[in-house]
């Protein structure tokens, strides 16, 4: 085992029993996840919870264990032939920084080409676009790749997302990987108060010509990411952290804030003949 430290995020290497794991995710039947934790640092991420299940205590975004035998055990489980669609990932970020050094992600993806499995990427990182010459081997429709982008303003993303791609690579990695003919979707999520209505339809145009589908999900209030969310409010954003709780926390705002933005998500779609699901 070797333990290290890579721009003050701790990486743990270790070996998994199991790769491909069911998944309770509506519309997922598995799930795989090549690191536990994520180098991206995400003040709202509701994944923070995977830290209590490591033995080295450190907090959110500070640090990635990386299954180094996945590859291995995966080809195993293949073995049994599964069907369904599988998830990379649901807790975790596979191409986080650390992915560029260890290629779990890369390796996985070769062991399932040639699966029975439908494969769907959910990312924030271009680096994804290391690994074109393996996604255009699956047929059209076995594999997507999906990008969350919760708005347009980067330096609210540098706040909320502070060790993520910028948004313009992202949506850049997306272009190009549509043009390659590959399924591509954008996970418009978390839908955060003031933030992500203020550059909404920017954001939806500059995605428009790149996406099959946006899937689009609320931002969750769990695993103690409001109390994160909050301190970046209170040291950046002040005057609008009332505006946050009352969206939040009352139930009638709540419900009219994400009926007006899902509405206008809704109309844009339709307009763009866009498919458009909301979680």
């Amino acid at each position: 085992m070797l333990n290290h430290e890579v721009k003050k995020c701790y990486i743990n290497e270790i070996e998994c029993k199991s790769i491909l794991n069911r998944s309770k995710i509506p519309d997922l039947d598995y799930a795989i996840n090549p690191y536990t934790g994520c180098m991206h640092g995400c003040v709202y991420c509701y994944a923070r919870f995977m830290a209590k299940y490591t033995q080295h205590g450190l907090p959110w975004g500070r640090f990635a264990d990386v299954k180094i035998n996945a590859a291995d055990v995966l080809r195993k489980q293949l073995a049994k032939h599964p069907t369904g669609v599988v998830s990379l990932s649901t807790v975790t970020d596979p191409y986080q920084a650390v992915e560029k050094k260890y290629e779990i992600t890369r390796r996985i993806l070769k062991e399932l080409v040639d699966s029975d499995l439908e494969v769907s990427i959910l990312t924030r990182s271009d680096l994804v676009l290391r690994d074109t010459d393996i996604l255009i081997l699956f047929q059209r429709g076995q594999c997507d790749v999906g990008f969350s982008m919760a708005t347009m303003d980067d330096e609210i993303r540098k706040k909320m997302e502070p060790a993520a791609p910028s948004i313009s690579r992202r949506i850049e990695a997306l272009r190009k990987l549509h043009e390659k003919g590959i399924k591509t979707w954008m996970f418009l999520a978390p839908v955060m108060p003031v933030f992500t209505e203020a550059t909404l339809m920017h954001l939806l145009e500059s995605v428009a010509a790149s996406v099959d589908y946006i899937l689009v999900d609320s931002l969750n209030i769990k695993s103690d990411n409001w109390s994160h969310m909050k301190t970046v409010l209170r040291n950046y954003y002040p005057d609008i952290l009332p505006d946050w709780e009352n969206c939040l926390f009352n139930g009638a705002e709540r419900q009219a804030f994400y009926k007006r933005i899902y509405g206008n998500i809704s109309e844009f779609c339709y307009k763009n003949n866009i498919q458009v699901r909301f979680c």
